[in-house]
């Protein structure tokens, strides 16, 4: 939380400031303040143990189970001085305004839950009646919902606020974090089905599945991780057949992610075009590095060795389960609109979905990039080049989603390169990826462009 602008300050404290003002101002006379003390401690309990998920910078709290309880157990009040205890989190090294904004997003979100479960009729069911878990059931559900809205909503409006996501990255990542909210929010309804026959014990129960469900997505995030070092592992190998590609792969699979999100992708099939941009040019292991590397024109084999680079990555990652979808983008993502691209010459709506997004997010990296034989180009004469080449070589579809999102996020250029001092001094002078300069391919004595 250092270094907020004064916007994100003002909503830091607006959000405190409100939340202490309706605790002030509510009424403690029919607390269970037993009930909450237990609460409390299984709030606390939990809150120090948070679940990984596959998002960048995010966990999932188990006290999300604690807090939909005590709005069935203790109502809006309640469930307002319970979210508090999240400022005594057992989590280390959260600063102490981040300790009480959570506290007061927790409050927030508790009491407004609360609010609506009352006026969805949950509160005119008792405990101690027949049937009860079933008749609170809707309500709880519209509770839980609401509580989750509002904590991530108010999430959300501190980290736009300090600059530390956008909308768009913001509305992908909530979207994750609010299936694992809601996962762990309908444990409370446990809690509370369960506390009027075994009372507080009922907290000590759910603790057993609560952690078993944080395992589990443990080893979710752990497999996550393998899978990305296994990436990361192929991606640098191919790297190394030639210095100037550095961080290559990496910038295209980001280009990608910005065109499928543009498109309105759904959340896995960006997943799986993230790796896809990533391993696009895996098949560079099979082609040897002196066709790679050649800086004059390529004999017709030296061609058909580039050209058969996209199978040769097939072949290479095909049997990695979790790419899917991605295979189909590797394999295809030098063919062109006109039909004229390779290794099958498919055209237009023929070619794979995430074939054409990588075509463009390819095609911009490598004209945005340094190379051997010239400096990298403009954003601007790229973005030109890419209007060329509508419906001829790109899908117009897709060059237009990644010039709307250019616009709105921007683009990094890699910095130049600078060779290490062991690197091969003459490389090439021509790049595969680069729609403005095709490759030279000689044929007895006649040169021509691919």
């Amino acid at each position: 939380m250092r270094g907020l602008p004064l916007a994100a300050w003002a909503y830091v404290c607006g959000v405190v400031a409100l939340a202490a003002g309706l605790i002030a101002t509510s009424s403690f006379a029919e607390l269970d303040w037993g009930k909450l003390a237990v609460l409390a401690l299984l709030f606390l309990v939990c809150d120090s143990a948070p679940a990984r998920l596959n998002v960048a910078r995010a966990k999932v709290s188990l006290s999300f189970a604690a807090s939909l309880a005590s709005v069935v157990l203790l109502g809006p009040v309640g469930a307002a001085l319970l979210g508090l205890v999240a400022v005594v989190t057992g989590q280390r090294f959260f600063a102490p305004v981040k300790r009480i904004f959570n506290g007061a997003q927790f409050a927030l979100s508790g009491f407004i839950a609360g609010t609506v479960f009352d006026l969805l009729g949950g509160a005119r069911f008792h405990p101690e009646q027949a049937r009860w878990v079933e008749n609170v059931i809707g309500p709880f559900l519209g509770a839980l919902v609401t509580f989750v809205l509002v904590n991530l909503t108010l999430m959300g409006g501190v980290l736009l606020l300090s600059r530390q996501t956008t909308p768009r990255e913001w509305l992908h990542e909530s979207g994750q974090l609010a299936v694992g909210c809601l996962g762990y929010g309908m444990v409370g309804l446990l809690i509370a089905g369960l506390w009027p026959r075994v009372g507080p014990f009922a907290a000590v129960l759910v603790l057993l599945p609560l952690f078993i469900a944080r395992w589990a997505m443990d080893q979710a995030y752990a497999q996550q991780q393998a899978h990305a070092a296994t990436l990361a592992a192929l991606c640098q190998a191919v790297e190394t057949k030639d210095f100037y590609t550095r961080g290559h792969s990496e910038r295209v699979s980001r280009g990608s992610v910005m065109i499928a999100q543009e498109i309105g992708m759904r959340a896995d099939r960006v997943e799986a075009i993230r790796y896809a941009g990533m391993l696009h040019d895996v098949g560079k292991l099979g082609v040897p590095t002196k066709v790679l590397q050649k800086n004059g024109p390529m004999t017709e084999e030296e061609f058909a060795a580039i050209q058969l680079h996209p199978m040769r990555g097939l072949e290479i990652v095909r049997e990695i389960g979790f790419l899917d979808e991605a295979l189909a983008g590797i394999m295809h993502h030098h063919e062109k609109m006109n039909g004229r691209g390779y290794p099958m010459g498919l055209a237009g709506d023929e070619i794979p979905e995430f074939a054409r997004v990588i075509s463009v997010a390819d095609a911009f990296d490598s004209m945005t990039s340094t190379r051997s034989y010239r400096a990298a180009r403009s954003i601007e004469a790229a973005v030109d080049e890419l209007r060329r080449g509508m419906g001829d070589h790109f899908d117009p579809e897709m060059v237009e989603a990644f010039l709307r999102a250019l616009d709105r996020d921007g683009w990094e250029p890699p910095e130049p390169v600078v060779l290490p001092d062991d690197a091969v001094a003459e490389t090439t002078q021509q790049d595969h990826d680069d729609p403005s300069a095709p490759l030279r391919v000689t044929g007895g004595d006649e040169v021509r462009r691919q």
